[in-house]
């Protein structure tokens, strides 16, 4: 998997295209919960399933299924109010989003058995043929390593300069918009 902090800042990248209106502390909470969300299904080693199994890490919690429910979900949840208007669907595209990075992030890791994208419907496991990012440890102890430092150097190569070029783009264009409704 990706670290924490390789699947936050994906959020925040991908939060950065839509408007000030939208973008309150709520929203980035739940951009960033949602990416880091599919890897709580690492409890599932606490209870004795497998790896490969459905409820295995790396399983139907990677989905584009899941993803696709969790933000619909959250934004029932937290933006009631607004699930049937465009920013409603704004913030499901959003947080599906968010949550679908996650198992992108992961099938361009080293390691691990792949990634369950189309469970429930296909179980088999993929990752993608190009695969840069260093696998992080599972746990905090295995993280505060050598590997951990290879992890975060990985990501910030293969996530954090992509990401800062999506940022500055979209700060572009959000300028130049502004600066040629200026001159209207």
């Amino acid at each position: 998997m990706a670290s924490i902090f390789g699947h936050a800042f994906t959020a925040y990248a991908l939060g950065k295209g839509f408007s000030k209106e939208i973008t309150t502390w709520k929203f980035w909470i739940l951009g960033i919960a949602c990416s880091i969300l599919p890897d709580a299904d690492v409890i599932s080693f606490a209870f004795g399933i497998p790896y490969e199994s459905f409820w295995g890490h790396r399983g139907f919690s990677h989905s584009l299924v899941f993803a696709l429910l969790f933000g619909f979900l959250v934004t029932l949840l937290f933006y009631n109010k607004k699930l049937m208007t465009k920013t409603g669907m704004l913030l499901v595209l959003y947080f599906t989003i968010c949550t679908a990075s996650h198992g992108i992030l992961d099938a361009m890791t080293s390691g691990g058995l792949g990634i369950a994208f189309f469970s429930p419907f296909d179980d088999t496991r993929y990752f993608f043929p190009w695969r840069p990012i260093q696998v992080s440890p599972i746990g905090a102890s295995k993280f505060f390593s050598i590997w951990g430092i290879k992890v975060l150097l990985s990501e910030l190569i293969w996530i954090g300069i992509p990401a800062g070029i999506y940022i500055l783009a979209i700060k572009y264009v959000k300028k130049r918009k502004i600066q040629s409704k200026t001159q209207s």
